[in-house]
């Protein structure tokens, strides 16, 4: 008996010919909330991700409203972001200032019918302004992790479970992610998810010698630059140089150029999680990621998926 529930039948010869319908026998892929755009491309990529089995498998995910929930029960989290504007010491100057670059860029990131080049140097100037805004504060990361303990989001339901499932099978992990990596950091670890296997490619703080900011400790990432930031000259290149398969998972259109950094990838299977203005941005999230999971605000599509790769490699 397999350590992972599965789904029987699922690796018999009957099903493992060209033609495998491996939606048909996941059921978390056919509920209503599931949209596939191209279910061939997806059988595809998932067979041969499948066949190589876990040692070939890396998984590339956003951090806010990806590994977070996006709501609960309509009331919408904190972003990285969000939460260390809640910070204590920050000066009403600073929270001014965010929120006003917050209302003016946010609706123009999830606006469908903006094209990504203007969005992206839509982009440009906000993570800019926002970094010039951070500079010549003082706020310690002891302030930063209270406040995280306090008004830290919930991770979506089966996160742990997916995450323990990576660390068993020595699946790399990178969070990638646009938001602040001083929270993003403090906030897996807080929730028992930040394990040996998972590293952080992310806006880190960085500090002169008297504790003040200066900005960022590398050039600003944002949702559309994911594709552009230099993974090769991160750690984590080192942990995934044989590892050709990638899931990926994300909220923003943006999030699923993340693994073209990565140039030794095969097959990329993109999972993209849809809340905002879902009727509006379901085509153009089709045109984008393998599979659409509108409003869900859980794992079980992921774990599913790893479920099936992980007991192949039991099974043979």
């Amino acid at each position: 008996m397999s350590k992972f529930l599965g789904y029987p039948g699922l690796f018999s010869c009957k099903y493992c010919t060209n033609k495998m319908d491996l939606i048909g026998k996941i059921p978390q892929l056919n509920k209503k909330h599931v949209h596939i755009n191209n279910p061939d491309k997806f059988n595809e990529i998932l067979k041969q991700i499948i066949e190589d089995g876990p040692s070939k498998l890396q998984v590339l995910s956003d951090f806010d409203k990806t590994i977070t929930k996006q709501h609960d029960n309509g009331k919408t989290h904190l972003s990285s972001f969000g939460i260390f504007e809640k910070c204590p010491s920050l000066t009403d100057e600073f929270v001014k200032t965010v929120d006003g670059l917050n209302k003016k860029y946010y609706p123009m990131e999830m606006d469908p019918h903006i094209p990504l080049k203007e969005k992206y140097q839509l982009m440009e100037e906000w993570w800019g302004q926002s970094e010039n805004a951070l500079r010549g504060l003082v706020v310690s990361p002891k302030e930063m992790e209270v406040v995280c303990k306090q008004l830290g989001p919930s991770l979506r339901d089966g996160t742990n479970i997916a995450f323990d499932m990576l660390h068993q099978e020595e699946v790399p992990v990178l969070v990638f992610s646009a938001g602040l990596g001083d929270i993003v950091k403090l906030v897996l670890n807080q929730k028992d998810v930040l394990l040996p296997n998972v590293k952080i490619v992310s806006n880190f703080l960085k500090y002169n010698s008297e504790g003040v900011i200066e900005g960022f400790t590398a050039p600003a990432i944002h949702v559309f630059n994911k594709n552009e930031y230099a993974i090769k000259n991160t750690e984590f290149y080192n942990c995934i140089i044989d590892r050709t398969n990638v899931i990926l998972l994300g909220d923003s259109i943006g999030d699923a150029k993340m693994a073209e950094g990565i140039t030794h990838v095969n097959n990329v299977l993109k999972i993209g999680f849809l809340y905002e203005r879902k009727e509006e941005a379901l085509p153009h999230y089709l045109d984008t990621f393998d599979v659409v999971l509108e409003d869900d605000q859980t794992m079980d599509v992921f774990i599913s998926l790893l479920k099936c790769i992980f007991e192949k490699k039991l099974q043979i």
